[in-house]
């Protein structure tokens, strides 16, 4: 997610003129960037990332992407949100959308369906909130294999969905007994899966397979965990809320007070500012809704806020580590205005464990 970027991850279509059209052709893919004597095209990704430090992105729209991918094969060219905070990037995008560089009506529209369809599944049919997990995590997943393959990786797709199947719903009835032994298990599965596609590159696969066994798999599995107890439904509300009060803040505080960067290098656009704002929206709507759907106490409400921020921050942070090192923007294209659905459970997935872990702790079921 994007809580504490100054203007979102995007390139922003208020920045300076970037550089002409020309440079951004076939010819700067395979000469500009010195491309044509590396076939590797490492010194494309060099002078890819070095221009991102500098403010200026040569992928700035989709056609610049894709040449940027096809000059350097092995994908080490750098996605392009590489642009300074407050609207300091290259080139703007092919279409304007605003300060935000997303489509905003797109966005709100979106979050909207997919809250309505978290809370009715919650309230209504408590157990169906799982299976929204089940298929969310399943696309998730299906967009990392994806990614990874278009990287040479080779990550084994049905032992993961099944392993991840077993994790996200075993343990609403069998618990953390259930998650741990389903999670080895898969573990297990895909070293054997790999294992029968020969030596080559073997070490490389199944360490990318079990990473996404874990990521967003079995993290996952602590949905059921938090769910289970009879007010589950409230507790899952906020951790949910709590997460999204951090992107809702740290996007309006760093449109709007953005100026320092918070780590140039991973994601520009994040902005210290930014970063205040989702602690302040998370610290008050985590105090409000513990004391007000789990009865406990303001403070406590509070850790699980601050524990929230920290937590979604550092998720969206990984993700755009991940984007950056596979040469991507997005994940995928599923949701209109935030990109794949991994793109929207990267903070979800690191708030989930230490919120569950502090509401136990803190709050237990009465």
């Amino acid at each position: 997610m994007d809580g504490t970027a100054a203007a979102g991850d995007r390139n922003p279509a208020g920045g300076p003129a970037g550089p002409s059209g020309a440079d951004h052709g076939p010819e700067a893919g395979r000469t500009g960037a010195g491309q044509a004597s590396v076939p590797n095209g490492l010194a494309g990704a060099d002078a890819g990332r070095s221009a991102g430090q500098s403010g200026v992105t040569d992928s700035g729209t989709d056609s610049a992407a894709g040449t940027g991918r096809a000059a350097t094969p092995n994908g080490l060219a750098d996605p392009a949100d590489t642009g300074a905070p407050g609207g300091t990037s290259g080139d703007a995008p092919k279409k304007s959308s605003g300060r935000t560089g997303r489509n905003l009506p797109a966005a709100v529209g979106v979050g909207v369906a997919l809250g309505a369809v978290v809370i009715g599944s919650l309230y209504f049919v408590k157990v169906a909130f799982l299976v929204v997990v089940l298929v969310a995590i399943g696309v998730g997943i299906h967009e990392i294999v994806k990614a990874f393959g278009g990287f040479g990786i080779r990550v084994p797709l049905p032992p993961l969905l099944a392993g991840m199947a077993a994790m996200v719903l075993g343990p609403y009835w069998g618990g953390t007994t259930f998650l741990v032994g389903a999670f080895s298990v898969t573990v297990m599965v895909l070293l054997v899966w790999r294992m029968f596609q020969g030596a080559e590159g073997f070490v490389r696969d199944a360490t990318a397979a079990v990473f996404v066994a874990v990521y967003p798999a079995l993290l996952a599995g602590f949905v059921p965990l938090l769910l289970a107890p009879e007010d589950g439904p409230d507790r899952v509300i906020v951790f949910v809320v709590v997460t999204v009060c951090s992107d809702i803040g740290g996007y309006f505080a760093g449109i709007f007070f953005g100026r320092h960067r918070m780590s140039p290098l991973i994601s520009p656009k994040k902005t210290w500012e930014g970063f205040a704002g989702s602690t302040l929206a998370c610290v008050v709507g985590g105090a409000l809704l513990v004391h007000f759907l789990l009865q406990g106490e303001y403070w406590e409400g509070a850790v699980v806020g601050v524990a929230g921020v920290v937590c979604a921050t550092l998720g969206d942070l990984i993700e755009s580590v991940i984007k950056r090192d596979i040469g991507i923007k997005d994940m995928g294209t599923l949701l209109p205005g935030h990109g794949g659905a991994m793109d929207r459970l990267d903070s979800l997935l690191f708030t989930l464990v230490p919120v569950w872990l502090l509401l136990t702790l803190l709050v237990p079921v009465a």
